[in-house]
């Protein structure tokens, strides 16, 4: 919301001398919650410029297009100045950069030669200061500036141009004006407004507020309403609708004031009845809009649902197609204007209006967004009803453009309003509780503060609770009238200290978060990246998967408003988004690829309405040059360096997205937590990842659980380790696991370490068969252990393997 100073102000005692000053507010502004984006005064990047007198003006004898202009710029200094202006002329008052002068984007002006003849400054365009020609009435864009030449200046007398002359031009234009740009939240529409700015000014200055004073002679004979009737067919769309009848109208230009105000506040000055209607709307934050009666079929305004495939032309030159779920202004034949948008083009203001009706509506702020966005004609009108105004104000901005028609001669207002108002404005009650809000905020601000605060808002304030003013919709619990007594008492005032009852702690992560850092931190030493994935994915990726019908990956928890199809459904399985990025990195041919991600799947309850149970996995992907003992080492390592040691492998045939024969779960502490394996190829081929492409998933929750963060401290062996290499042959089915759980069950104590480091199955072994060797290190901590006493638990152990597993010793 962009605001002029000088109009700001007009509404308050405020006195601004400095730019300290308007600094200062702009801080004070900002520290009570409405906040200052910028001040912007287009005078400050020009200098030097001023206003002078051409007294002479000839021929350039070295040049076929340049003139030489002997430019009075005070009392008795006379500048030569070279131009090409085609417009310049004797007796004509035209802006002057001096020498040193700056224009707009930084450009230095300097005395010099051209085509020598000495030029001590400049003539001056629109264009050269940062202004826009079509915000000066008689302005043109392919000359310099000529004072007389426009609106504002043509009634003047040569007496009264020649003193202008030696001024700075931008004041003399009126573009020396400071303009702030606040930063409105969408829950304070009166902030949207001038009056709404000006009374947050004066509560934070502690000065006061002062509401413009609204008479409306009305000077027309007759009532408004024997010139038309309104009706509102849809009150839940429309609940108020006010129309007010101008006769006598006189179209023309607005004065230089009100045009000046609205070009420094973002909008174009049209005619003088569009220009009251945008007036008001800055002023009051309510927009209004203006009808030639003429247009008006019938007499009648009709506030209805459009019918589906009724069209209407409006002032952009569109033809718009309506639906019923669009609220227009029309007359007994069609719409003449979208309800809070935007006025039809055959039904606005012309040069030859002579009759006008005002209109001021409260539309619902839903209806209205809707409708703009679905016509694509998203306006200022559009954007205040969007953010809820309200019906008090309504009334307000009516009666205040009446009052600006009269006071700029524009017309001659009727009798009375046509006020349709089926839907009357209740005051609502807050609760207001002294002691509460104290606790809230941790302050202790007496109950007159508080009352003084309140009142200058325009709250009502009783025993009990408070009844906001009508322009302060966003104040509906206890928490908001805090926010204002806080706002106001200023926040930098409310001193820093705990909560009641609560002592210092030092921050510090979790167990889970910090399990979760030494993961990711293993991961990416062993060369993993770390991945970040949306938890959104399409229900097409079952069938990519492989899944059965009978999956329960596929009883996904559907999105009530999703993005789109594909992130239409919440992932039960991982496995797709690791395999994309797989996909994505093979299409931009990565030769090799590991990547990691913590995050979660999600599992529906059996009560559709509750959301879903989340799980939190460690998902690891790969491809490149590596196998299924590559991925399996990974996750070994990674649960390694947890000193999580109760772990183990099983052979698993039953992942449909896995390959059958290189496949198997992931157990911690007995209990199952994972799966590891190669992806099946026809569901590489469905993602486009090639063949030796490996995932890994495991559970987070029992790698939490058994992870051990301090480990327990262990003396030195006092006696010597006996270590003893056992190759042997068993079946293929048979999992090294299994092996290894006999030889450990059959070792017993003394067993310390043992250790796969051997796998063969290749023409030396039997048909079926395959070799397994490993490292065994025995140890006793009471005795040195003798050749006799490790034989015997090889015995054991042998025993052991071939009674259970049938396996026996390689030759």
């Amino acid at each position: 919301m962009k605001a002029p100073l000088k109009w700001l102000i007009s509404y308050t005692d405020i006195e601004i001398e400095s730019k300290e000053d308007i600094l200062g507010l702009a801080s004070d502004m900002t520290m009570s919650g409405t906040k200052v984006e910028g001040i912007e005064n287009k005078a400050d990047e020009i200098s030097k410029v001023v206003v002078g007198k051409c007294l002479e003006l000839y021929p350039h004898e070295n040049s076929d297009h340049l003139v030489i202009c002997k430019m009075l710029v005070g009392s008795d200094t006379v500048l030569q100045i070279v131009t090409g202006a085609p417009n310049a002329r004797v007796g004509a008052y035209i802006p002057v950069a001096l020498d040193g002068a700056t224009l707009t984007n930084g450009l230095k002006i300097k005395k010099g030669k051209l085509r020598g003849e000495v030029s001590e400054g400049m003539i001056c365009s629109f264009e050269e200061l940062g202004l826009d020609y079509e915000d000066y009435p008689g302005g043109i864009d392919d000359g310099v500036i000529i004072l007389q030449d426009l609106e504002d200046f043509k009634d003047m007398s040569e007496e009264e141009l020649n003193q202008l002359v030696g001024r700075d031009i931008m004041e003399v234009l009126g573009a020396d004006e400071s303009v702030i740009e606040f930063e409105v939240t969408s829950n304070r529409p009166d902030c949207f407004s001038i009056t709404g700015l000006a009374r947050e000014a004066a509560v934070t200055l502690n000065r006061k507020y002062i509401a413009p004073e609204i008479v409306v002679k009305e000077e027309g004979d007759e009532e408004a309403k024997s010139r038309i009737s309104v009706r509102i067919e849809d009150p839940d769309l429309c609940s108020r609708y006010i129309a007010r009848v101008v006769t006598d109208v006189k179209i023309g230009p607005s004065p230089k004031w009100m045009r000046d105000r609205l070009q420094q506040a973002g909008i174009r000055a049209i005619n003088n009845i569009v220009d009251i209607t945008n007036y008001v709307m800055l002023e009051f934050g309510h927009p209004m809009h203006a009808f030639d009666r003429r247009f008006v079929r019938g007499d009648e305004i009709i506030v209805r649902r459009a019918k589906d495939g009724e069209t209407m032309m409006t002032l952009d030159g569109i033809e718009r197609v309506f639906d019923s779920s669009t609220l227009v202004i029309a007359d007994k034949e069609g719409p003449i204007a979208v309800a809070g948008v935007m006025g039809g083009e055959n039904s606005g203001v012309m040069d030859d209006t002579r009759e006008v009706v005002f209109e001021a509506a409260l539309f619902n702020p839903v209806s209205v967004r809707m409708t703009a966005k679905k016509l694509g004609m998203r306006t200022e009108s559009s954007s205040r009803f969007e953010k809820g105004l309200n019906a008090v104000n309504c009334a307000m901005a009516m009666e205040r453009a009446a009052q600006i028609v009269e006071m700029l001669g524009a017309g001659k207002v009727l009798k009375g309003t046509v006020d349709c108002y089926p839907v009357p404005y209740e005051e609502k009650k807050v609760p207001f509780n002294v002691e509460k809000i104290n606790e809230l905020l941790g302050t202790d601000i007496s109950r007159d503060r508080m009352v003084e605060i309140l009142t200058s808002l325009e709250f009502k304030v009783f025993d009990d609770h408070v009844v906001p003013p009508h322009f302060r919709p966003d104040v509906v619990c206890l928490a908001d009238i805090s926010e204002e007594i806080a706002r106001f008492h200023g926040y930098n005032n409310i001193e820093s200290r705990l909560l009641t009852g609560c002592e210092t702690t030092l921050g510090r992560k979790n167990r889970r978060q910090t399990i979760s850092d030494m993961i990711r931190n293993y991961a990416k030493g062993i060369g993993y990246y770390e991945a970040l994935t949306f938890s959104f994915e399409s229900p097409s990726v079952f069938d990519m998967l492989n899944l059965p019908k009978e999956s329960p990956l596929r009883n996904a928890f559907v999105i009530s408003n999703p993005l789109g199809e594909d992130f239409s459904v919440m992932r039960t399985s991982m496995a797709p988004s690791m395999l994309k990025i797989l996909s994505l990195n093979h299409a931009r041919r990565n030769e090799s690829v590991s990547v990691f991600e913590i995050s979660y799947v999600y599992e529906k309850q059996e009560d559709e309405n509750e959301l879903p149970n989340h799980k939190e996995l460690l998902s690891l992907a790969a491809y490149g040059d590596m196998s299924f003992f590559d991925i399996k080492g990974d996750v070994e390592a990674l649960l390694d360096s947890l000193k999580i040691k109760d772990y183990s492998f099983a052979a698993c045939k039953d992942e449909p997205y896995m390959h059958p024969g290189m496949c198997a779960k992931v157990f911690i502490n007995g209990r199952e937590a994972g799966v590891i394996g190669r992806v099946h190829p026809k569901v590489c081929d469905n993602f486009e990842c090639p063949e030796n492409t490996y995932l890994a998933f495991v559970e987070l929750e029992p790698v939490i659980e058994a992870a051990v963060l301090i480990p327990t401290y262990k003396e030195l062996p006092k006696f010597p380790a006996v270590s003893r290499d056992l190759a042997i042959v068993v079946d293929k089915e048979v999992p090294a696991n299994e092996v290894e759980k006999v030889i450990k069950q059959r070792g017993g104590k003394v067993l310390e370490e043992l250790v796969l480091f051997d796998f063969y199955d290749g023409p030396q072994v039997p048909k079926g068969k395959k070799s397994l060797a490993y490292s065994l290190t025995f140890r006793d901590n009471e005795k040195t252990l003798t050749d006799e006493d490790v034989n015997k638990v090889m015995s054991k152990i042998l025993n052991g393997l071939n009674t259970i597993l049938g396996a026996e010793i390689r030759n």
